[in-house]
């Protein structure tokens, strides 16, 4: 049984915040998977004796046999905090543990210890005011990774919403858009939907980058000149693809029908429908990466922290996706060939 069960490391994020106190709601529920902490154990201890909660917590190490973990334990891999912590109070000192906590998961997968990353909530003002450049996850992951194009891609139920930029100011979204990047993202979101989603051609609306995806020109020539015809480009190598619609409508009962994913040119045109739809419950994952990272699509919420409040339910879903994941892509799946037959309408 040992060989099928999937190892997660699941990082705590920001101490300060509701990561840790999610870990401890999570280890109240059972998992078919193998669920290894990387976090502070006396910052767990700690928080669990404030949120009146009783959790076993045994180190881990890489020699540990593989079995699904059963409720009210967590196996951990201790990295120490450098300053005290206070639920709810940032402290700058200890920027430095989130990143050694994504560091430790990053390395881990990597090395094969583990066959996925689940990644807790992280405050990225404090990080950099702490001194480390850090605009979120997704690009600190691809980094990491060798300097990989990420595609960060959020789903709830049926919905996937995939971004061709990330965490950029509004005003640098426009220069950023080339038919370069929607290439790269594409492709990746095209071939990452057949392996790890196991979806044989993947079904994508593209959203235009201006109202009315530009209005022939009037309203900017992005969509025209730039993203129609790099879909025209990837549609000749047989990409199932629909675009550029104007975002007010791309996300219609209409348009979505039949539609595996939508593509959309900025983090705030596509992530307030999704988070409408699923908002606690959604799963934000990295495309891209040679290894599989899921995480939950929330922040830090400081002000729940120690509270007993916090909904760990984005965080049991990310870990079931994640789970998924890694028994889709066990064994190694090669990329597929070039799809054939119709394009699809949307219609």
């Amino acid at each position: 049984m040992s060989q099928h069960v999937a190892r997660l490391a699941l990082t705590a994020g920001e101490p300060a915040g509701i990561g840790p106190d999610l870990l401890l709601q999570l280890a109240a529920h059972p998992s078919g998977a193998q669920r290894v902490v990387i976090a502070d154990p006396d910052v767990l201890e700690q928080r669990a004796r404030q949120l009146g909660l009783a959790v076993r917590l045994a180190r881990f190490s890489p020699d540990t046999p593989r079995r699904p973990t059963a409720a009210g334990e967590l196996l951990v891999i201790p990295i120490p905090v450098a300053a005290p912590v206070q639920a709810g109070r940032l402290d700058p000192v200890n920027a430095g543990h989130v990143l050694a906590l994504l560091e430790t998961a990053a390395a881990g997968c990597i090395d094969g210890v583990f066959d996925a990353m689940v990644t807790g909530p992280v405050h990225k003002g404090v990080i950099n005011q702490a001194g480390h450049p850090f605009t979120g996850h997704t690009e600190w992951l691809a980094e990491r990774a060798g300097g990989v194009r990420p595609v960060m891609m959020l789903t709830a139920g049926s919905l996937r919403v995939a971004l061709a930029t990330t965490h950029l100011p509004l005003r640098a979204v426009a220069d950023a858009i080339t038919q370069e990047l929607l290439t790269e993202v594409i492709t990746t979101l095209d071939h990452d939907l057949r392996r790890d989603f196991g979806i044989a051609r993947p079904r994508i609306v593209v959203c235009g980058l201006n109202p009315h995806a530009g209005e022939q020109g009037v309203l900017g020539h992005e969509d025209d000149g730039i993203i129609a015809p790099a879909l025209a480009a990837l549609r000749e190598r047989g990409l199932d693809l629909r675009g550029p619609l104007p975002a007010d409508t791309a996300f219609t009962p209409r348009e979505l029908s039949g539609a595996d994913a939508v593509l959309a040119m900025y983090h705030d045109q596509g992530l307030p429908v999704l988070k409408h739809a699923g908002f606690g419950l959604a799963v934000n994952v990295t495309l891209g990466l040679p290894f599989i990272r899921t995480s939950v699509d929330h922040g830090t919420a400081l002000d729940l922290a120690g509270t007993g409040r916090a909904d760990p339910g984005s965080f049991l879903a990310a870990e079931r996706l994640a789970g998924e994941l890694a028994a889709l892509r066990r064994p190694a799946v090669s990329a597929p060939a070039e799809p054939a037959g119709p394009a699809w309408t949307g219609t």
